[in-house]
């Protein structure tokens, strides 16, 4: 499958149109972004590794049921997916209190929740992508009372199947966000799943004061090692 015109580009991605009107191609930038775009850098060898581990978990979860965009690799930093409506909501879901989470309810990083949280924001940069319960949504026909059903179901799935994969690989999955799109009238998986989207801590390493990041905290937060952390990823999903 070929590239043909370039339908979209974003922070950490490009998107193609193909010969197939079903199907797209993604190609993977080293471009990084965060506080909505406010600041910006490169991480060498970031479009490779987040590529090729997001087709690993999306194959991962196709085998637990959960329908994704996922279609086929085709090489390093480009992949077939299918060409889905992006549902305009951004799904995080919590396990532990971090980052934002924590300013605002003033709970210390680290603290376990009593169970898995989700919260939607509304997708738009000039907004600031503000926070919104499921009333907003569906009075802003961003989803219908089913699809949002569908997406926190999938969430909590999604979340399920990541915790006990990244456990086996001792690594705590503290929190991460997904993007969901209309496919043929299903609902699917889509974007990506890397250290730009979760929120990745050495394991049990929140019970002490200073956690070990392995995610795009480290460009967040100017805590270096970057590059390394996102090896680290890399190397134990078994990729490297």
């Amino acid at each position: 499958m070929e590239k043909k015109e370039q339908l979209y580009e974003g922070k950490a991605k490009k998107v193609f149109a193909t010969e197939n009107p079903d199907y797209v191609i993604v190609s993977y930038k080293d471009d990084a972004t965060a506080f909505n775009g406010l600041k910006k850098g490169t991480i060498a060898g970031k479009g490779v590794i987040n590529n090729k581990m997001s087709n690993l978990m999306m194959k991962m979860l196709e085998k637990k049921g959960i329908p994704t965009h996922f279609v086929e690799e085709l090489d390093d930093r480009n992949t077939v997916v299918k060409k889905v409506q992006i549902v305009p909501l951004e799904v995080i879901i919590r396990n532990v209190a971090a980052g934002s989470f924590s300013k605002k309810y003033g709970v210390p990083e680290g603290t376990i929740l009593a169970n898995p949280t989700i919260e939607f924001s509304y997708k738009n940069d000039e907004l600031g992508d503000p926070l919104l319960n499921t009333y907003h949504a569906l009075a802003l026909r961003l989803a219908t009372k089913e699809e949002i059903d569908t997406i926190t179901n999938m969430a909590f799935a999604v979340n399920d199947a990541m915790k006990a994969f990244f456990k086996e690989l001792n690594i705590d999955l503290i929190d991460f966000k997904l993007e969901f799109g209309r496919y043929k009238g299903q609902i699917v998986l889509a974007d990506e799943i890397s250290p730009d989207t979760c929120r990745f801590w050495e394991a049990g390493s929140w019970d002490t004061t200073k956690h070990v990041s392995l995610d795009k905290d480290r460009f967040r937060r100017d805590l270096g090692g970057v590059e390394d952390a996102y090896a680290e990823i890399f190397k134990r999903i078994g990729l490297n």
